[in-house]
This record gives structure tokens, sequence and C-alpha cells, in this order.
């Protein structure tokens, strides 16, 4: 088991089970590699592509570290008054339109292929 597998294994019923239908789809379907970073899941390419954070609620925040960067033709995807990370909150895992949400990843992930990420830090 993997860190990530391992961390998302500490949460339990409908969270952890949304947690590993997204998880497995990013790391089987995508081949996207995950890394357990600021104590949540990043899921990376070239660079981070997006992470998975789970709320005291009981959703999971899917967030795209470069949101402000697509699109977002759908319209799947706020801000949440964030400048540069856009994210979609499932309660869930019947609430995942992973057609809507593919249509995004692959977005995202030509933008990482094509455009270098540059950390936008403030002096």
């Amino acid at each position: 088991m993997t860190e990530v597998e391992d961390y998302i294994y500490t949460y339990e019923g409908g969270q952890r089970k949304l947690l590993i239908y997204l998880h497995e789809w990013l790391t089987q379907e995508l081949n996207m590699i995950d890394k357990l970073k600021y104590q949540i899941p990043f899921y990376y390419q070239k660079s981070w592509i997006c992470y998975l954070n789970p709320s005291k609620t009981g959703g999971v925040e899917f967030a795209f570290v470069r949101g402000n960067e697509l699109s977002n033709q759908n319209a799947l995807l706020e801000s949440k008054g964030r400048k540069q990370v856009y994210s979609v909150t499932y309660e869930q895992v019947t609430d995942v339109a992973l057609d809507l949400l593919n249509e995004v990843m692959q977005e995202a992930i030509l933008l990482d292929s094509t455009v270098p990420y540059a950390a936008k830090r403030r002096r």
C-alpha cells in the first residue's frame, strides 16, 4: 500500500469510498503519480495537477492547482474566493459526474504537458 492509500484508509464510510474511487480513477485510469503533501494527496504528471481534500463535513474537495488557467467550459469548478485553485466538492460517489470531471482533467493534463508550471509567489 502506498502512503496515499494508508492516508485514505484513515477515513471511514462514504468519505473513504469517495477517496478510493477518485484515487483509483486518477492513478489507474489516468496514470497519475500520487504523493502525500501538506497532509493531503496530490496527483502529478510533470508537475502537480490536482489534489483531494477531505472536508470536516464528510465530503471531498477535488481541486485543480492551476484552476485559474483552465477554461471551465462546463462550469464544474468554483474558485471559492481563491485566485489560482478551483475545485468541486463531492459528498458521495454518486455525485461524481465522471464525464464532466474527465473533460476538465484532460484539459489540466494538456496544460501540464504544454505550459510549464511557474509558482506565483508574493515578494
